[in-house]
């Protein structure tokens, strides 16, 4: 299953992000939204805190989604950009609006799994 097969899906749903604290303690935040672009997902960091000190230690991260009758998945490793492209490309996003877009999250997908 490719990223793009799940692009309707993911980019209307809420999405559980999770992440490994540095002492190996699970760490989850839901988030409103992520695009898929160039294959990869993308996640604005507006608020993100712990989540971003976590990804520091360990750069892999969860994400797990249902969109009605289906549910996915996605485990990858994360790039982060607080500067850059990837930057300006989550700034534009009309999602954005009225928030800081500290910095974008930008995940190279390893699996994608089907749940349920």
């Amino acid at each position: 299953m490719r990223a793009e097969d799940i692009k309707d899906n993911i980019e209307k749903a809420t999405i559980a992000v999770a992440t490994v604290d540095s002492d190996n303690k699970p760490h989850a935040i839901a988030i409103m939204y992520a695009k898929i672009k160039g294959g990869k997902v993308v996640i604005t960091n507006n608020y993100m805190s712990s989540t971003i000190k976590n990804l520091e230690n360990n750069p892999y991260v969860s994400l797990v989604f249902w969109e009605g009758e289906e549910g996915f998945r996605i485990d990858g490793k994360v790039e982060y950009f607080d500067s850059g492209e990837w930057l300006d490309y989550v700034k534009g996003l009309p999602e954005n609006k009225g928030h800081p877009a500290n910095g974008a999250l930008v995940i190279s997908i390893e699996s994608i799994k089907e749940l349920g």
